[in-house]
């Protein structure tokens, strides 16, 4: 059986697990004759013993003791068999925790080889029960399957007893899915919730179905279902969805590994409720060896309409009156191949919203994705005689992309679909009658009045009187630079240098658990000047780090010479990624002083790394010249108004671009005329 010392790490395992930048991982390998070889990975990204690591970094004093989570993920990532099979191994191991802790605790009593011996009677029981005799999405695993993982399994019991089963299992899963961002199609938290609440899956004792359950978003966002039910055509990531659902709650779990539109592992399941994010753009979904399948209720979907067959599989699985939610991409509205179906779906009343979310909401983030609202007519019940619109674009503020109003966006639709209001621009009930024309085209710009974006005359002169009044507080914010014959000759140090003499606080942003739900300090909410914009996901093991009045945030990718001075308003946001906090000593170091020259040119080229595409700030070499404390207040008090003439500046374009846009808009439509 394969101990513990066999754990490979990479130079960011052993960054993220000193807590720093792997530029100073790369600088201990060269000035550390000592530091230890590599045992393994490739000339230009080398893998190092996990022990011997963890014991250099003690006896250097750079580490006190690796944080428990570390060590478990660190096992994880490293496992011969692979991350995911560890995952899964973890996962049942978890699971026993959680249904049979007794149970557990005997079995972790034993040496190694009783564990070995013990553990796949103890799972298989567990796996049964939870899952039924027919689970083939969890096989029970073996010993010789097991072997290599009992450090890991040992770690994450532990770490279980630290978090909790479900919070370790998540911490994992993210962990693993954070790392290989390409590999998955993920549904974020937000839209997930939003599919739960417009399918009714919010109110407890639910049968859900979701047929491209991939690792288990949608099914995780319903809240005390009575049965859930997964299939996915990746056996791992059915694996990995059915031990989540188990680890969240008590509900009954089904999971099926197979081709949903060929292979249907529910032929017989009627649900409360689907929710689906399917794949898009499918071609090979089996076009031809369906043509006759009794699924096509509503029509036969040509071989471009893959996500036409979604939405029929997902009705032929809903009871009479129950609902069904699929995020789309936004051709299938109005592409004419699809035109026939749709028609059917609006005629007897499946189709009741079409929801147009705002870019960036899920992937793939650069399109406005839809949302499809539709419901099994009963029999005998007379359709539905209008469509529902709803179009957040509206909400986005100034018409921006980069920031994403999460809450605004989802009381908004929900509102529009509970109440069937109509408000300008956002939602609209269209008659049924009116949408059945040659296109049938359900995109719902296209059937949403837009209001005038210029507003009235009052609303116009109000924002040109506030571009006044900017542009003049900019003009009398702008600097007089008062000039030398040369740059001044000064004694200078390093960020890192005062950083170990323990002038400032290093800390590197992240995914946390405990700040959950508040608000975090994104990228771009750095570079803009924006308040805290971004969310932490629920259910994330990780501490967050927590801002605090007079740190100083800076991006770290990009190559921009960018330095925030958190206030009183930002205080008490976590740092989102991409972000390095520098908390400098009062007593020893100004806050602005120290912004101030993080954001010289020439400081953030000398400082930069440009071996890969994308530039990569390394802030403990930026450089700083020695000065008294009340020295440093009198530069300190220049970047401050500074800061304060670039904040005017944004708000001026701002003002300038709206003023222009609303102006462009009247003309264009008649309320503003040319005079």
């Amino acid at each position: 059986m394969p101990e513990q010392h066999s754990t490979e790490v990479t130079a960011a395992g052993i960054a993220r697990l000193a807590g720093v930048g792997r530029a100073a991982v790369s600088n201990w390998r060269r000035r550390h004759a000592d530091f230890p070889r590599p045992v393994g990975g490739t000339e230009t990204s080398p893998s190092f013993a996990l022990a011997e690591v963890e014991q250099w970094l003690r006896d250097q004093g750079k580490l006190a003791e690796v944080p428990r989570r570390e060590r478990v993920w660190q096992l994880l990532s490293a496992h011969p068999a692979g991350a995911v099979t560890a995952l899964v191994h973890a996962g049942c191991v978890l699971l026993l925790v959680r249904d049979r802790p007794t149970a557990w605790l005997e079995l972790a009593a034993a040496s190694d080889e009783r564990l070995l011996t013990m553990l796949p009677g103890a799972l298989d029981n567990v796996l049964t029960a939870r899952f039924g005799e027919q689970r083939a999405a969890v096989p029970t695993p073996t010993a010789a399957e097991l072997a290599p993982s009992v450090p890991l399994l040992r770690g994450a019991a532990e770490l279980a007893a630290e978090l909790g089963t479900c919070q370790a299992f998540e911490f994992l899963l993210g962990r693993h899915l954070d790392a290989n961002p390409r590999q998955y199609t993920l549904t974020p938290p937000g839209p997930a919730e939003l599919m739960a609440a417009l399918a009714g899956a919010d109110t407890p004792g639910k049968t859900v179905l979701d047929p491209a359950s991939g690792t288990g978003g949608l099914l995780r966002a319903v809240r005390q279902p009575a049965a859930l039910h997964a299939q996915d055509a990746d056996p791992e990531l059915a694996s990995l969805t059915a031990l989540r659902l188990a680890l969240h709650g008590d509900a009954d779990i089904r999971a099926a590994a197979a081709d949903t539109l060929r292979a249907d592992a529910f032929p017989g399941l009627t649900a409360d409720v689907v929710l689906c994010h399917p794949p898009f753009n499918e071609r090979n979904w089996g076009h031809d060896e369906l043509a006759y399948d009794p699924r096509w209720e509503y029509g036969f979907p040509a071989r471009t309409e893959s996500e036409l067959a979604w939405v029929q599989h997902a009705l032929a699985h809903l009871r009479e009156g129950g609902t069904a939610v699929l995020l789309m991409p936004p051709a299938v509205a109005s592409r004419r191949s699809g035109r026939r179906v749709r028609a059917d779906l609006l005629r007897r009343g499946a189709l009741r919203a079409v929801i147009a979310l705002p870019a960036g909401a899920a992937p793939p983030y650069g399109i406005p994705l839809h949302l499809w609202v539709l419901c099994r007519p009963g029999a005998g019940q007379r359709p539905d005689p209008e469509l529902l619109f709803v179009d957040t674009a509206a909400l986005m503020p100034d018409g921006s992309r980069d920031k994403l109003p999460w809450p605004a966006v989802q009381s908004a639709v929900l509102d529009a679909w509970r109440d069937r209001t109509e408000q300008s621009g956002v939602s609209r009930s269209v008659p049924v009658i009116e949408l059945l024309d040659d296109d049938v085209d359900l995109a719902p710009a296209r059937h949403l009045s837009v209001p005038a974006a210029g507003g009235s005359a009052a609303d116009l002169e109000a924002v040109r009187k506030s571009l006044d009044g900017s542009l003049r507080r900019t003009m009398e914010l702008a600097p007089a630079p008062v000039t030398t014959a040369g740059p001044a000759a000064r004694t200078l140090t390093t960020v890192g240098e005062l950083s170990r003499a323990g002038a400032l606080v290093l800390r590197t942003g992240g995914a946390g658990a405990s700040h959950s739900g508040g608000p975090v300090l994104t990228e771009h909410d750095v570079i803009t000047g924006a308040a805290p914009s971004g969310t932490l996901p629920a259910g994330q093991a990780e501490e967050p780090v927590l801002t605090e009045e007079g740190d100083v945030v800076v991006p770290v990718l990009g190559g921009g010479s960018v330095a925030r001075v958190v206030d009183a308003a930002t205080a008490g946001a976590a740092l989102g990624r991409n972000l390095q906090l520098l908390r400098p000593d009062a007593a020893a170091l100004d806050s602005w002083f120290l912004a101030g020259f993080l954001r010289g040119t020439a400081n953030n080229r000398q400082a930069s790394s440009y071996a890969s595409t994308a530039t990569r700030l390394d802030v403990r070499r930026i450089q700083l010249p020695r000065l008294p404390l009340a020295e440093q207040r009198r530069y300190g008090e220049r970047f401050r108004a500074l800061a304060e003439f670039e904040d005017a500046l944004r708000l001026a374009s701002r003002l300038g671009g709206q003023l222009a846009q609303s102006v462009y808009d009247g003309l264009a439509d008649g309320t503003v005329l040319p005079e």
